[in-house]
């Protein structure tokens, strides 16, 4: 255990990626302690992708950046000026509801940062907010990405854990909107302590046209159930529901209908088993392609051929992270490290919610070193075995796991939303740092919720039908 745990911080220490770390420290065990013959790295390394529901990983990836090239964002940052842009703090709201919005489609924080964060920063400095608030509100909403489905992360642990990748899905909604409510909030005390005022005119006309929008969406899958009910089939039900949608979108010209049924499509489409979660990452691609070619027409062959060389690149180095994890995953539980730890934990308490205060803090602290999908890939081996002894519902700890990683993406030294957005805002880490640092409370509040109240997550997979 000392040899690999111990060589794998040694090398971290020294600069060397994370998944470099990983896949050095295990060949340097297997090597050392001669268990098992230098092959068995390599095959390992395979068989941590050949994985079904990994094949979400890149049409995920792909639909969100196929979302940002096709001018999908501008329409939803649009769309939440005229909804929220009238309230006191309007920007700082808005760049809320956007990330909501576009969580919905890409699944990955670092996205919504890099998309609607370019968006969202330059415009809430261009109407006098500080570079730091402003970065600090973009920060603290792109945690909402892996949250509120669809989730990448979800995949990862939903795969290592063995549970329903559709279940953890419906779990991250109404912890999605607890933490929206809770930023809201915090919006709205930053805006009576500094006298802020609305950055958009109050306007019946586009409130109206936004709720008129929000109202279409919602009623798209209850027209759905209404023709299930009175006997059409599934696929014509959703067939004549589209058409309708289609044929009033080009009528009235909606700035965001066809961008806000993304969720909708994604997360019904499961709730009917007409696909399943890894099915609907491509219905996600398709759906953003239909959106850049066809509706708004705003894609042409040189940005698809980019965002396909991106989402490449993004997947290339997610993959590599599973590969090192999972042979680094496998020696934890073969060299019996992973049960000494299990047992470690177990000496220092039997009682489930003081195991969750525990694993709260240390995922949080493992969070700032390690990367996301390297960090479950980890930990879920050994924390797991202790989850369902003491009779916590693993879907419930993923929520509770992904939500500490995402906070862990706003620290330094690896936090990967830190530094897109320090990027973006041409700002030094330390300053971005500290401009990250009084969002941490919304966010810790959220966890607090979320661990200690397994409701929150647990009610609507109960009630769709897809968790015990």
């Amino acid at each position: 255990m000392l040899i690999l745990i111990g060589s794998f911080l040694a090398l971290l220490l020294l600069g060397l990626p994370v998944a470099l770390s990983m896949a050095v420290s295990s060949l340097l065990y297997i090597t050392v302690t001669g268990t098992a013959p230098d092959v068995i790295l390599a095959q390992r390394m395979i068989a941590g992708v050949e994985s079904f529901p990994l094949l979400a990983v890149p049409f995920f990836i792909l639909a969100g950046n196929l979302m940002n090239i096709a001018g999908v964002t501008g329409r939803i940052y649009s769309f939440a000026v005229a909804l929220v842009g009238w309230m006191k703090g309007g920007l700082a709201q808005v760049n809320i509801i956007g990330s909501v919005i576009f969580s919905g489609m890409s699944g990955t924080a670092i996205a919504d940062a890099a998309g609607l964060g370019t968006i969202e920063i330059k415009a809430m400095k261009d109407h006098g907010y500080s570079t730091e608030f402003a970065v600090g509100v973009t920060a603290a909403s792109a945690t909402l990405g892996p949250i509120i489905p669809p989730s990448l992360p979800f995949v990862i642990y939903g795969m290592m854990a063995n549970v329903s990748i559709g279940a953890l899905f419906l779990g991250g909604v109404i912890p999605g909107v607890i933490m929206t409510l809770l930023m809201m909030v915090t919006v709205a005390f930053f805006a009576h302590k500094n006298g802020w005022g609305n950055d958009s005119p109050f306007s019946w006309r586009q409130l109206g046209s936004a709720a008129l929008e929000v109202t279409i969406v919602m009623a798209f899958p209850i027209a759905v159930w209404f023709m299930i009910q009175a006997g059409l089939s599934t696929n014509v039900a959703i067939g004549l529901a589209l058409a309708v949608l289609m044929a009033l979108d080009w009528y009235f010209d909606f700035s965001a209908v066809m961008a806000l049924m993304a969720p909708v499509i994604l997360i019904g489409g499961m709730t009917l088993g007409l696909f399943t979660p890894t099915e609907a990452a491509v219905a996600a691609v398709i759906w953003s392609l239909f959106l850049g070619l066809v509706r708004y027409r705003s894609m042409t062959m040189r940005t698809l051929a980019k965002a396909t060389f991106d989402t490449i690149e993004t997947t290339a180095s997610v993959l590599f992270i599973v590969t090192a994890a999972s042979i680094f995953a496998w020696l934890l539980t073969v060299s019996q490290a992973a049960q000494i730890l299990t047992d470690a934990i177990l000496g220092i308490t039997q009682n489930k919610w003081v195991f969750l205060l525990l694993a709260n803090l240390l995922i949080l602290f493992v969070g700032c070193f390690i990367d996301t999908i390297a960090a479950i890939t980890i930990l879920v081996p050994i924390l797991l075995p202790i989850v369902l002894k003491l009779g916590i519902d693993p879907i419930h700890f993923g929520l509770i796991l992904t939500l500490n990683l995402m906070i862990g993406l706003l620290h330094p030294p690896l936090g990967m939303v830190l530094f897109v957005l320090a990027r973006v805002a041409k700002l030094s880490v330390e300053r971005t740092t500290v401009a990250i640092l009084p969002w941490l409370i919304p966010l810790l509040l959220a966890l607090i919720a979320i661990t200690y109240i397994p409701e929150l997550t647990l009610w609507l997979p109960r009630t769709m039908g897809v968790a015990k």
